[in-house]
């Protein structure tokens, strides 16, 4: 007796008759693998989804990355901390999904005794928060744009220190010069003028300190006509320079330090990220804000807020159109605290600009005023 199928077995969908095409490559596996980068060894923690625990293993440097590739494809988590980027782009070439996790994030979840397989089993139990937020891997770019950033701004604190130090030198032999680098030809002039009083010595030391803050200067200048020529090759440098108070090196900053726009459900996220919001100690419905959090991204959020200052110094000068944002919020706050709002203007701007491809536009007065 042959069975019949009924109808609604007959009936195929037309959708499950169409062969899916196979996927290059291995497929991904529903492990989990948290590593704890090290200088020598590095610690593995393999687990399930659910948490099941698949194994534990050391594996010095040299053989870690040949230790990977043969595993199958995976969810790797990785603490955000020195090599991780290096490390995440090398994984993600032998087929593994590559997560990094801020540490603070990981912290709370390190049992009694910290250690090495301590932290990797950590890493695995906090990525698996629902809730949790990731730091997305940068690419060799990005990292070449940020050493040249950092070693820039490297070169500027120690230029400051030694203006410092001769500014320090010449007071201790009652010579007074305000602070700041624009008064350094005061002090050239101190030392150069033979009815100063000056130890012989002292002159001597004095004028070495000059040649080397000349040559900082120099060096700085030079590592300024990079990033301006970088920033010159960069579309999205480009239109971020659009924005008045944006300049080249805050367009490289966001380009080298900045995650993907993407990343961030609105600009009111980015500027969060960056430390441009208050802090919050609100408790029992109550609302209490406080300063700013200064917990994001440091380099950008001061070049946002010199860019700010600079914008609002400039409106002491030339008053902004009457009803513009900026005009209202100049009528009456400090200025400080509208440099630090029109900051965390700035960062969500940004954000708007990159998500939706636009240069900036500026704003229209409102029409109450």
């Amino acid at each position: 007796m042959v069975a019949v199928l009924p109808e609604r077995h007959r009936s195929v969908p037309t959708w499950w008759l169409v062969t899916q095409p196979r996927k290059r490559g291995r497929q991904m596996t529903d492990t989990m693998i948290g590593v704890d980068l090290a200088k020598t060894v590095f610690q593995i923690h393999a687990a399930s989804l659910t948490g099941e625990l698949l194994f534990r293993k050391k594996v010095r440097r040299p053989q870690f990355l040949q230790f990977m590739a043969s595993q199958p494809p995976a969810l790797v988590v990785m603490e955000a901390c020195g090599s991780a980027h290096y490390w995440a782009r090398e994984l993600m070439n032998v087929g593994h999904e590559v997560k990094l996790i801020a540490p603070q994030y990981v912290r709370p979840f390190v049992k009694r005794q910290k250690n090495d397989a301590a932290d990797a089993e950590a890493i695995v139990i906090a990525a698996r928060q629902p809730e949790m937020r990731f730091v997305v891997p940068k690419s060799e770019e990005q990292q070449a744009r940020a050493v040249l950033f950092r070693c820039r701004d490297r070169l500027v604190h120690q230029r400051t220190e030694l203006v410092n130090a001769l500014r320090a030198t010449l007071y201790e032999f009652g010579l007074i010069v305000p602070k700041g680098i624009a008064h350094l030809k005061r002090m050239e002039e101190f030392i150069e003028d033979e009815s100063v009083s000056l130890p012989t010595i002292v002159r001597k030391e004095c004028r070495d300190l000059l040649e080397q803050i000349d040559e900082h200067s120099a060096r700085i200048m030079e590592k300024t006509r990079a990033m301006a020529g970088l920033s010159e090759e960069s579309g999205v440098a480009q239109r971020l320079e659009t924005m008045p108070g944006v300049g080249p090196l805050t367009a490289l900053a966001v380009e080298a330090f900045a995650p993907s726009m993407e990343s961030f459900r609105s600009g009111r996220d980015f500027a969060a990220w960056l430390g441009l919001v208050p802090r919050q100690f609100s408790s029992g419905g109550k609302e209490r804000l406080g300063r700013v959090s200064k917990a994001g991204q440091a380099d950008i959020r001061r070049l946002l807020i010199i860019g700010a200052m600079t914008r609002v110094n400039w409106a002491s000068r030339k008053p902004p159109l009457p009803g513009t944002w900026l005009a209202r919020m100049l009528a009456r706050k400090p200025r400080m605290l509208v440099a630090i709002a029109l900051a965390n203007k700035m960062a969500r701007t940004i954000w708007a600009m990159l998500t939706k491809q636009e240069n900036y536009r500026d704003p229209v007065p409102s029409a109450a005023a």
